[in-house]
């Protein structure tokens, strides 16, 4: 029996070395790998066999996380356009590195880039602080002109005896398959840096993010928070360049925090949504551009972003536009309801409230519609158990009279409130209570009437409808007698 077992796995190891033997003869590099199909290329992506691969998707994760982690700080902080400054503001950087050594040192070039992220970042400083510039302006002027002499140098580069050989070009849209050892190493160190001090120092960011006012009463220094958060800026741009370039780094800081602000409202939880879709957006760009013929992975990784920000965009369930859509068609709906029950009570009102129901046709008198609007919106208050309809008499069910009286006290209350507390002349109240009617909450509602001395008439000599008119009859709601208004005047 073992020696039976012993046989199969050596078939099997032979099997395996076949298969691999074959794919490697059939695609000895990535570029062949185009000529492969579909599943050959997934399986290859899932074996990370090749070095270039797993340099590109580690790579594309510690971008994709260190720009998630830092970028929902400057979307909170309303900073987005220092992303779009700094990654532009580094290129000239870039250049100085290699130029310290005529070769493409990844800690030179870090070095010289951070540096001149930071000196970007303290020009437009200096520049908003001692003149009348604002902040967007200053940014412009530094983006631009920043960029222009990183362009010149690197093109100063390009023409030296080796500067075709340098890669510096790579770094404007950057080149993920051309990432190194040395490259992941840095990321990494980077990604952890980040990563301890946004742990470390979190209530520090939290505070001066959302209120620095109280940062600085609490003892915070806010201005080292401020430039230590701007250094771990800068570096993590920097690491970002050579996978996405200068021209969409900006849009790996801003896009998985946007997509995190859409989804929650809290900074911890969209510091780890950041994150994630920043990661997911990485590694969706290198594997896209790895089973793509040729497609660069810096883009895929944008658009990856991108379309998860669309999803939020139209998917979130508070601050998406479905669910903002769907919200504002309840509350109208809601609205269209309660201005039914209103006209009913005025009915019922003008009528004495006599024990009857309201026939449809004073109700569309009132409404100035026709028998058959009327009807129909009775037929909604039926579906939403507020009222009854017998042949042509609607009837209240205790639930939509209850709700009318309140809908009608606080039109009312309001009312009294603009004329007695900001002297509106009573015939200028009416469209002010009519909007803010449907969403006076109770507690609003006790302190009007505290504040009103518990008046009983409104500017115009109506009752307002007092505790008796809406919590009526308990007996009669606890019945659930739906063919009976009820009068309860005394």
């Amino acid at each position: 029996m073992i020696l039976r077992r012993q046989l199969w796995r050596r078939v099997a190891l032979l099997l395996l070395l076949v298969v691999g033997t074959s794919n490697l003869a059939h695609a000895a590099s990535v570029q062949s790998l185009a000529d492969t199909n579909w599943w050959d290329q997934l399986l290859r992506f899932l074996s990370f066999r090749d070095a270039a691969l797993r340099y590109a998707l580690a790579g594309s994760i510690l971008l994709g996380l260190s720009c998630g982690l830092l970028g929902s700080f400057i979307v909170v902080r309303r900073m987005a356009l220092v992303g779009d400054a700094l990654s532009h503001a580094v290129l000239p950087g870039v250049a100085l590195g290699f130029l310290w050594g005529m070769t493409k040192d990844p800690l030179a070039i870090f070095v010289g880039a951070v540096v001149a992220g930071l000196a970007g970042t303290a020009l437009v400083t200096a520049l908003t602080r001692t003149t009348r510039l604002k902040e967007d302006t200053a940014l412009g002027l530094v983006l631009a002109s920043f960029f222009a002499a990183g362009i010149c140098l690197v093109t100063m580069i390009q023409r030296l005896p080796t500067g075709n050989k340098s890669g510096l070009d790579k770094f404007l849209f950057g080149q993920a398959a051309a990432l190194g050892a040395d490259d992941i190493t840095l990321m990494a160190v980077v990604t952890t840096v980040a990563v301890v001090l946004v742990t470390l120092f979190y209530k520090e960011l939290l505070a001066t993010s959302f209120d620095e006012g109280f940062a600085r009463s609490s003892g915070i220094p806010s201005a080292w928070v401020h430039h230590g958060l701007m250094l771990v800026l800068a570096a993590a741009t920097v690491i970002a360049l050579q996978a996405v370039g200068v021209v969409l780094v900006s849009a790996m800081l801003i896009t998985p925090a946007a997509t995190a602000y859409l989804l929650t409202d809290r900074l911890h939880r969209m510091l780890l949504l950041a994150s994630g879709f920043g990661i997911l957006a990485g590694a969706a760009g290198a594997f896209f551009s790895f089973i793509g013929r040729g497609l660069p992975t810096g883009p895929l990784m944008v658009i990856g972003a991108s379309t998860v920000f669309a999803g939020a965009y139209f998917l979130a369930p508070r601050h998406g536009v479905v669910a903002r859509w769907w919200r504002h068609r309840q509350s109208a709906a809601r609205t269209s309801r309660e201005n039914t029950l209103k006209a009913l009570y005025h009915v019922w009102e003008d009528d004495g409230f006599r024990d009857v129901g309201v026939t449809l046709s004073a109700l569309a008198e009132r409404r100035r519609e026709t028998i058959e609007e009327a009807l129909s919106r009775s037929g909604n208050l039926m579906r939403h158990g507020l009222a009854t309809v017998d042949r042509d008499v609607v009837y209240f069910t205790p639930e939509g009279r209850q709700r009318a009286a309140e809908i009608v006290r606080n039109h009312r209350l309001w009312e009294l409130y603009l004329t007695n507390s900001a002297n509106i002349a009573p015939d200028h109240v009416h469209e002010d209570a009519e909007k803010i009617e449907h969403v006076l909450g109770e507690t609003v509602v006790r302190e009007l009437e505290r504040r009103l001395n518990y008046a009983t008439v409104d500017p115009h000599g109506k009752a307002i409808p007092g505790p008796r008119d809406i919590h009526f009859d308990a007996a009669t709601r606890a019945g659930g007698e739906k063919t009976n208004t009820g009068g309860t005047r005394e």
